[in-house]
Formats: structure tokens, C-alpha cells, sequence
């Protein structure tokens, strides 16, 4: 995993000591072992699947894997569709991130991995799972501190279930859910159509529970401090907090915990060098840095805050540039099984890059891209297309006055190392 910096912002209404708020550890004091764990929190709250759904429904819990599904509505047609089917779930613990950019679920894994740990026991119990899974990508480093953390716990008998840990390819689309499905099954790693959804017919075809890493260790803290407890940070619609990844110019990424109606520019650095924010990740928005300034950290204010990357855009550096870096590696991610993803992402990325250079006929290009990004809206098999359809739309708005610029033979960009990591390997 990368070199990160771990920080914490301070929520708006503090947390009880007695009830800590934050999922990560303070700032070097290195992972937490379960004896660790289990002094600050106690053992997980078992015994109590119906409680515990019905705190997490009061607390307006969120998934943090960037869809925002509500935790509880997940939980329940889950445990509904193994009744029905007569199909005993399978929970699975979602820390394959995917998202280049995006570091917060490696940290909370390798920090605070109890947690992580002790949400997916607590919902395999509320969906009657018979299973538990916890996914991470390859080549993280993780595998050997997470597989001794789970022998500890099931030394000292502290799970429901066993865990099995697997390891899927690192790939962007390898952490989308019915891809996880798909590679727990037995089968590549590649997302499949969306009917019927992975939570009715999953892992062996059996009703799957796939929460993100992040989402479980919220879950873990609201069966044990309640939904008002939960709510005593972030906003009346969108409570609690969220890990955020943050990127900056001359600066290793850093992850910090944020609670929901936060000031961006509280977050991520907005003074004058910066012209723009990528927010979300890489089916995110770009943001004017302007207009980032007056915006909370909320979907009313970003649409969505989506995996909680965010990544600030200096002066100095062409946003053209980092954008068709971009595509181009969503381009090459695609699973290739239909035809927006086969054709129209590749297309669509080439063209970015004409762009990008520096040269007449940007007009042009534009119009074609704009069709094209209509063109595989909402007709992929999975929604990768449509995410990266809107990185498109929101660059070709933000960075409209550098696509006129690049028509006159000028770009911005000092040659500076590019802002937004694409991994060499797959570029």
C-alpha cells in the first residue's frame, strides 16, 4: 500500500469519551490487536440480530463504498430472500477498494481491523448468514497482519462465523459486488448483469450480503452505542462521519475522518494555487475550487461524496491532462462484456486525449465526446460506464476555458508529477 498520513478532523459535536467516535486509531499509535480492541469496546453485542438492524435503520446509516445504499434495507432483503429461497446468506466484508485514489478501507483494515471484523460477525448474524468473507486486493500488504488478526480472534473464540480471507486481482472494477460474487464463486472477477441483484443470488447463488469495510465498522459502533449516538455527529439527513482520502501537490494522501456537513475547504486545501477538486474519485465531479469553498462535505452539496476521495488540482497543473490519464486507465479496466464498455470508454478516452494535446479542432472533439458519453450512458451491464461518463461531463464543464486554450497551442501544465495515481501497470 502507498505511504499514507493518517489525520482526524474534530466533529462539529464532539462524541462521549465513554462512546469513541472515531473508527481510526490516533495518529501513531500503529494497528490495534484485539486485546486492544476489546478494552475499548468490549466483546460485540451478539445475540441481538433485530436490535441491531433496527439501530442501524434509526441511525440512517449509509454504505461508504460509494453507492450510499441504506444499511438497513440491505440487511433486511438479504435475511428476506434466504427465507424465501430457503438459501442460507453468505456476509461478505467488501475491502477491495479498487479506487486508486482512494486509501481509507487499506488504513481502517490495517489500523483498526477489528472493528472491520467485529460489523461483518454482527451482520452475518442479523441476515442469518452461514458464511463470512472479507475481500482484499492483492498486493496490499494485508493478507499476513488481517490473517493473523482473524487466528487471534478465533484463538480466543470472539467469532460467530469463520472468516475466510481471499484476495482479489487488482483490478477497479474487482470490488464491485457481483464481480466479488463472481470471484468468491469460483469465476473471474468481472461484474455480471444486474438482475437479479447479488443480494438475492450471490456467492453460490445464495442471498449475499456485501457491505463495505468502512460501512461494517460503523455498524460494529452502532450496536454497541446506538443510532443516537451515531447521529450526535454530521447533519439531520446524512448523519455520522466518513473516512476521506485527500490528495494535494508536494504531499504524500492522507486519510481523515470527517463528519457529514463538514466544510470541504476544512478537508482539502483551496487557497489560490488551486483551480479545481476532484471529488468522489474517479467516477466523481470535478469541482471549480471557487465553488468547493462554499460546499459541505454532503450529497445535497456534491450529488454524492461517493468513495470519499478528494484531490485538489493546483494552478500549475493541466486538468486535461490528469483526465485523460484517467479515462484512458477506466478504459483499459473495462470488463469488455458490453458494448459501452468495449467500445464506447475506449473511444471516448482517445478522443479526451486529443484533447489533451495541444492542437486545433477542440470543438469538434467536444461535440463528439458529449454524444458519445449519451451514447453508453445507462446501457452497461454494470454502472462503469455511467461513472465514467460523469467524470467526463464535469471535465469538459470545469475545464472548458483549457480546452479553448489547447486549440491556441497553450497548456497550463508545468510538467509537475500528475496529481492523481494511475498504476503503472495497467496504463
Amino acid at each position: 500500500m502507498p505511504a499514507i498520513s493518517t489525520t482526524r478532523t474534530t466533529s462539529s459535536r464532539p462524541a462521549d469519551a465513554a462512546a469513541p467516535f472515531r473508527l481510526l486509531p490516533p495518529p501513531g499509535t500503529g494497528p490495534v490487536g484485539l486485546s486492544a480492541h476489546i478494552a475499548r469496546y468490549g466483546v460485540p453485542p451478539y445475540g441481538s440480530p433485530q436490535h441491531v438492524v433496527t439501530e442501524v435503520r434509526d441511525a440512517g446509516l449509509a454504505g461508504h463504498g460509494g453507492a450510499a445504499f441504506p444499511t438497513h434495507r440491505k440487511l433486511i432483503s438479504v435475511a428476506e430472500a434466504g427465507r424465501r429461497t430457503g438459501r442460507t446468506p453468505v456476509a461478505v466484508a467488501n475491502g477491495a477498494e479498487g479506487e486508486p485514489a482512494s486509501f481509507k478501507d487499506k488504513t481502517l483494515l490495517r489500523d483498526a481491523p477489528h472493528l472491520v471484523l467485529d460489523g461483518l460477525q454482527l451482520a452475518a448474524e442479523a441476515v442469518g448468514a452461514g458464511e463470512a468473507h472479507l475481500a482484499i486486493e492483492a498486493g496490499t500488504g494485508l493478507r499476513a497482519p488481517l490473517t493473523a488478526a482473524i487466528a487471534k480472534r478465533a484463538e480466543h473464540g470472539a467469532d460467530l462465523l469463520p472468516v475466510r480471507l481471499t484476495e482479489v486481482p487488482r483490478r477497479f472494477l474487482s470490488g464491485q459486488s457481483s464481480a466479488l460474487a463472481e470471484h468468491l464463486s469460483g469465476r473471474p472477477a468481472l461484474p455480471r448483469y444486474q438482475r437479479p441483484p447479488v443480494r438475492e443470488r450471490g456467492v453460490g447463488r445464495a442471498p449475499t450480503l456485501v457491505q463495505n469495510a468502512e460501512t461494517l465498522a460503523h455498524l460494529a459502533l452502532i450496536a454497541r452505542y446506538g443510532a443516537a449516538w451515531f447521529r450526535s455527529a454530521g447533519t439531520e439527513d446524512e448523519p455520522g462521519s466518513m473516512l476521506c482520502t485527500v490528495h494535494a501537490a508536494g504531499h504524500r494522501p492522507w486519510v481523515t475522518e470527517a463528519a457529514f456537513g463538514t466544510p470541504l475547504r476544512q478537508l482539502v486545501p483551496l487557497d489560490s494555487g488551486v483551480q479545481a477538486v476532484l471529488v468522489g474519485g474517479y467516477h466523481g465531479i470535478w469541482i471549480p475550487a471557487g465553488q468547493a469553498a462554499g460546499l459541505r462535505l454532503s450529497a445535497a452539496d456534491l450529488g454524492s461524496p461517493g468513495a470519499g476521495v478528494l484531490a485538489a488540482l493546483p494552478a500549475d497543473r493541466c486538468g486535461l491532462v490528469e483526465t485523460a490519464r484517467v479515462l484512458r486507465y477506466l478504459a483499459l479496466q473495462s470488463a469488455g462484456q458490453c458494448g459501452p464498455c468495449l467500445n464506447g470508454l475506449p473511444r471516448i478516452a482517445a478522443a479526451f486525449s486529443t484533447l489533451a494535446e495541444r492542437g486545433p479542432g477542440g470543438d469538434a472533439v467536444r461535440d463528439d465526446i458529449a454524444r458519445w458519453a449519451g451514447l453508453v450512458e445507462g446501457r452497461g451491464a454494470c454502472h462503469h460506464p455511467d461513472g465514467t461518463v460523469r467524470l467526463v461531463r464535469s471535465a469538459l464543464t470545469v475545464f472548458a476555458g483549457e480546452i479553448d486554450e489547447h486549440g491556441r497551442g497553450y497548456c497550463r501544465g508545468a510538467g509537475g508529477a500528475p496529481l492523481l495515481p494511475v498504476p503503472a501497470e495497467e496504463y
